[in-house]
């Protein structure tokens, strides 16, 4: 990865560690519907994207309980309790290693682009980011079209860019837009999934060699 000029993050569960909180607000909305709650190994090996298919896959009808009610009760709760996260561990070191080897950065989420934009500001790492690119609703889908943006704006040539992510859907974003890919486990998908993408895969943001892959 000598060639990298720019690194393209996920945000929730890759620098954001949301996950139990994403586990505990599902769990709430199963539980209002009568339906047994997940663990956190269960939560880790259904959730996907669109998200719709995780829900499916929680075991909500959307015949009885229709998605855009179920994603906006959902968001609700989240937005509300947010703040009680935090950034992984090692984020904030990652960012300024990256910085100091004169890597530019951004972020691609499938976070709503207000909320994105508000919850990074809140942090105070901003400063870290040529771009920061969400998508204009709140119900979670696929990140490839403004992947695609977001590389026509960079200009990058091929092997230029990465994309280190949480999920398999980063590593299909990555793919589609021609980045390498680094998939990091402590997310919201376990890592038996992310190791059948056949790219590297790191436990924490503490694991990740960054001096020695940005050379």
């Amino acid at each position: 990865m000598k060639n990298i000029r720019h690194i393209i993050w996920d945000w929730n569960g890759t620098l954001f560690n949301d996950v139990e909180l994403c586990l505990e607000i599902i769990n709430e909305v199963l539980a209002r519907r009568k339906i047994n709650p997940l663990s956190f190994e269960e939560y880790r090996k259904i959730f996907t994207f669109p998200v719709q298919l995780y829900y499916e896959k929680a075991g909500l009808d959307f015949n009885k309980h229709p998605f855009d009610v179920l994603g906006r009760e959902w968001m609700e709760e989240y937005e509300r309790r947010k703040k009680e996260c935090s950034l992984h561990e090692g984020a904030s070191d990652a960012l300024k290693i990256i910085s100091q080897k004169g890597i530019s950065q951004s972020i691609l989420s499938a976070y709503s682009q207000q909320t994105l934009e508000e919850i990074v500001g809140y942090f105070g790492i901003r400063e870290y980011f040529t771009h920061m690119m969400g998508l204009d609703h709140i119900y979670a889908t696929s990140k490839i079209e403004n992947g695609k943006r977001l590389i026509r704006m960079l200009g990058n040539g091929e092997d230029e860019t990465l994309f280190i992510g949480d999920t398999v859907h980063d590593f299909e974003v990555a793919k589609e837009i021609g980045a390498e890919c680094i998939l990091v486990a402590g997310g919201h998908q376990d890592k038996g999934k992310l190791e059948s993408c056949n790219v590297p895969v790191f436990g924490t943001l503490k694991d990740i060699p960054f001096h020695e892959l940005l050379k």
